[in-house]
């Protein structure tokens, strides 16, 4: 039996069921695609891809979420920790930069447990929503190489209007500084990260004050030294439709907005173009990638 509290929601939920808990998830890992992807951030994907391996369920509820068919539906294929590790094998032959575990928080007793069974020599990437629990992430400290969190609000009313979280804001910033505690120096050997933070952030429409307030905190917090993702690629998804606000495209005019925003606190970091927001850049969700044994 599993009693689960890894998360900050606490949900006590007893997930040893196939869908139980908040997210929506049993112990088991459940996964939607394991693959080399091209389209991260130049020093993760490299010029071999990361080694991506896209998790079912979220601890988050996010009404635009491009995945929502995986965080929300639990679409995916159920294996068990050793079949992970397999997958790990079969990334890693196929050439990849990395292992980047996507949207993993609910599967951490997994994980570590595939870890166990086999250890890439890869450098391992935690690719998150930013609303982690410090002690879950302390029984990561040595395993996790590079940490890729989310820090989506600087606005909890926002949070938890557009993500069911009212205590993001809080919970992210705890959870940031625990991963920057971890690798709090960023190493990139020939334009390909081994260690480190990248920070990203996901600009939406009709908010750019959100997106304003979220710079301000990763300066108040952390200086200038770690490096910002902003991203631009957003796109009415999920259940967009029921938010007028954000039932469009982002604007050149926001985006900029954003961007001369990062120039005057001078933050470092990574710009997406406008055109990133198209749907060629969401995975298909057919499991073609994952071991068809499994």
């Amino acid at each position: 039996m599993m009693i689960c509290d890894l998360c900050p929601r606490n949900c006590h939920a007893e997930r040893s069921g196939e869908r139980h808990g908040y997210c929506g998830t049993g112990a088991l890992p459940r996964i939607a695609r394991a693959a080399l992807h091209f389209d991260e951030e130049p020093p993760i994907s490299g010029t071999r891809g990361a080694g991506t391996i896209f998790f079912s369920g979220c601890n988050l509820r996010c009404v635009f979420c491009q995945n929502y068919e995986i965080s929300a539906e639990g679409q995916g294929k159920t294996i068990t920790p050793y079949q992970l590790s397999e997958e790990y094998r079969r990334l890693e032959a196929l050439g990849a930069q990395n292992i980047e575990f996507v949207t993993p928080s609910h599967y951490v007793n997994a994980i570590l447990e595939s870890l166990a069974a086999y250890r890439p020599s890869l450098p391992l990437v935690w690719n998150s929503s930013g609303y982690e629990k410090v002690e879950t992430l302390k029984q990561l400290e040595g395993v996790i190489d590079i940490w890729l969190p989310d820090f989506k609000y600087s606005n909890n009313s926002l949070a938890a209007e557009l993500s069911n979280c009212p205590n993001y804001v809080e919970t992210a910033i705890a959870a940031i500084g625990e991963m920057l505690r971890q690798q709090p120096e960023n190493v990139i050997e020939n334009g390909v990260m081994k260690r480190g933070v990248i920070i990203r952030h996901l600009v939406l429409p009709s908010h750019v004050r959100n997106s304003l307030g979220v710079l301000s905190l990763i300066k108040q917090h952390w200086g200038a030294a770690t490096p910002i993702s902003l991203m631009a690629q957003y796109m009415p998804a999920g259940r967009a439709a029921e938010h007028p606000d954000i039932n469009r495209r982002l604007t050149k005019r926001e985006y900029q907005r954003v961007l001369d925003k990062l120039i005057e606190l001078e933050l470092d970091g990574f710009a997406q173009e406008l055109d990133a927001s198209d749907q060629k850049y969401v995975p298909e969700w057919d499991y073609a990638a994952v071991k068809d044994s499994w």
